[in-house]
């Protein structure tokens, strides 16, 4: 250098070297505007992905939630439908009842009509009577008992009318439990469909950003 400085030469030796530095630093601008670029496109992408995995654990969640509440709906539904058999099972019995109560106050009140036809007939053949005698008080006690089994009857007919008001209800829950299992189960495949292309958006930004990491590590060791 100090050769070249002392030679006649050294002028246009100097103007060379400044040249090649001056361009040297261009690159070097270049390379160090290409690196910000590079960064801030990294730090993009990772923020996107950061996006990307918040948006993933919020649709796992709602489809844990989806799958709590079609749980939920199942269990309803195998509880209505027991409920149903029941009320089922509990009409059929309180209709037999009914029948068994009809038949026995049909039996008794012949058997009551059958002991006054007769005891009439005894008082008619009784000859110190002047009138015929009517039997009041078995009547009335015909009466009453008649009216006693009326009230059961229709105590049993309120009964059944209100097991079917309940089976009517039942029937409409479980419709409904089914409708809601329905809408659980579409809901549920939307959301599923929506995390797979979260997924694939996750695992393209997971590769670009590794794609970007590689370019600027070899942009780096080559600026080096």
């Amino acid at each position: 250098v100090q050769s070249a400085k002392g030679s006649p030469t050294g002028d246009s030796w100097r103007a060379k070297y400044e040249e090649e530095l001056r361009a040297l630093r261009d690159a070097l601008d270049h390379a160090f505007r290409e690196k910000c670029t590079a960064e801030l496109a990294r730090d993009n992408l990772y923020e996107e992905v950061q996006q990307v995995k918040s948006r993933c654990q919020k649709e796992q969640a709602a489809r844990e939630e989806a799958k709590k509440q079609l749980s939920l709906s199942r269990k309803e539904l195998e509880e209505e439908r027991r409920a149903q058999i029941w009320l089922k099972e509990r009409a059929v019995q309180l209709e037999k009842e009914v029948e068994a109560l009809l038949e026995v106050h049909e039996e008794e009140k012949a058997g009551l009509d059958q002991e006054i036809a007769s005891f009439s007939q005894s008082l008619e053949s009784f000859r110190c009577a002047p009138v015929a005698f009517q039997p009041v008080e078995v009547e009335d006690y015909s009466k009453r008992l008649s009216e006693i089994w009326k009230g059961a009857v229709e105590t049993y007919k309120t009964e059944v009318s209100q097991l079917e008001a309940s089976l009517c209800q039942a029937k409409e829950n479980l419709w409904k439990a089914v409708e809601d299992n329905q809408q659980s189960q579409l809901q549920l495949q939307h959301l599923e469909k929506d995390l797979g292309g979260l997924r694939a958006r996750k695992e393209m930004l997971e590769e670009s950003l590794a794609r970007q990491w590689q370019e600027q590590r070899g942009e780096a060791e080559k600026f080096q």
